[in-house]
Parts: structure tokens; sequence; C-alpha cells
């Protein structure tokens, strides 16, 4: 059995990926890169854009540690948003270096993140039940990401011994 290595487009690609979402999901850890929407603290996590403030109030940690805010004053996120962003990257990252991590990463984020960015489009389904907001600058990022891994699953080869 001979092991073929993924394109270099394949594999960049899943770096590409890897290293963003692992990004987006450390950076959301962080808090003076998240702004916190003026009733974080005070009536609950916001539902829209409008409520991001200028400026951090006197409550700005308390509010942080609810978990929802503005990564970058541009995407909204959430702790458990963040984790799923750092395992999703971590896994690109770990996907990258062979050649069944790479074609099956890649398959896995042709399938999941396009259904992400339709699901942060549809008003019912934005915030995956109050789980995860998945709206606003979210719904690019998914589906650029995916438009990548739907090109890098298309042009590879599929690795030998994979079934289907």
């Amino acid at each position: 059995m001979t092991i073929q290595k993924p394109s270099s487009n394949a594999r960049l690609i899943t770096l590409l990926i890897g290293i963003t979402f692992l990004g987006l999901g450390i950076a959301g850890f962080i808090p003076s890169l998240v702004t916190l929407p003026a009733n974080a603290v005070s009536s609950g996590a916001p539902l829209g854009a409008e409520d991001i403030p200028l400026t951090a109030g006197t409550d700005y940690l308390d509010g942080f540690v609810r978990g929802f805010g503005y990564l970058f004053g541009l995407f909204p996120t959430n702790t458990l948003h963040n984790i799923l962003h750092v395992v999703l990257g971590a896994i690109g990252l770990y996907s990258a270096t062979g050649s069944n991590g790479t074609y099956n990463y890649n398959r896995f984020c042709a399938g999941f993140l396009p259904l992400i960015a339709l699901l942060g489009l549809l008003p019912a389904t934005n915030s995956l039940f109050g789980a995860l907001p998945i709206y606003g600058n979210n719904i690019w990022v998914s589906a650029i990401a995916g438009a990548l891994a739907v090109f890098a699953t298309v042009t590879s080869e599929k690795p030998e011994g994979e079934l289907v």
C-alpha cells in the first residue's frame, strides 16, 4: 500500500483554515480583544450589533465572564464558540500533517462550514437556539472557509484506502 501525499493546495488550505480558527478561538479568550455590548451585564446577551458599546463600562470583566461579546468589535462570540474554534483549528493543524487527515478535514469542513453559514443566515437558527452566535460577520468567515475546503476537496485526490 503506497501513501499518497495530498496536493500542496489541500495542505495549505487545511493549514489556513486551522490557523484562522485557532487564532479566532484564542483571541476570543483575551478580554481586551472582545467588545462587550452595553446590556451584557444588566439584561443578558444582546441580539444585534446596535448593542456594541463604544467604550468598556465599569462591569466589563463581569460581562466578559458571562461569555458574550464581539471579537475585534466585528464577530459575535461566546465561550462555547471560542472553544469550538480552538478545537476546529487545532484539529486542522494536526490534520495538515498527513494525507488522510488533510483530505478528511477538508471534506468535513466542506460540509460543515457552509451549513453553519446557511444556518447563520436564517433568523430561526442564527444563534443555534441560543448556544452559539453564528450570525453577522461569522457568516462570511464560515462561507469563505467552507468554499476553500470545497475547493481543496474537489481538486485533491482521495487517499488510498478511503472507502467513501
